[in-house]
């Protein structure tokens, strides 16, 4: 006879994974999904932002002339150049460009064509002294 229980106890618990209503399903899956994202968000946002940059994460500033902001586009221009450096092998004077136009040639370089010169877009932006 326990014999008989232990089976049909084993089948019992087969049959409702397996008669499961679809909306149960789903929810198990959205929320798997959801652990999945965070978790790897989590993991890209830890290992993108350098120190000297995360500083500044949430700062507000009373404008360009703060000497707040002046130490963030220092921070920012000097990261940026590293970046652009490293991954496209030309050598710009951060203190040229501002860290924004730093960004926006930065942009352009990933989106350019494999036969376009680099040089073209450097055009674009006028140095600064």
């Amino acid at each position: 006879m326990a014999l008989i229980k232990k089976s049909l106890t084993f089948q019992n618990r087969v049959g409702y994974f397996y008669l499961m209503k679809p909306s149960g399903i789903y929810i198990l899956l959205i929320f798997g999904v959801s652990i999945a994202i965070s978790g790897a968000s989590g993991l890209s946002a830890a290992k993108g932002t350098p120190p000297r940059l995360s500083a500044y994460e949430g700062k507000s500033f009373a404008g360009p002339k703060d000497p707040e902001f002046k130490n963030y586009e220092r921070a920012l221009q000097n990261h940026i150049a590293r970046r652009i450096q490293k991954r496209f092998g030309i050598d710009l004077d951060s203190k040229s460009y501002s860290g924004f136009d730093l960004l926006e040639i930065e942009a352009l370089f990933r989106m350019k064509k494999s036969d376009e010169p680099l040089d073209l877009f450097l055009k674009l932006f006028p140095k600064t002294p």
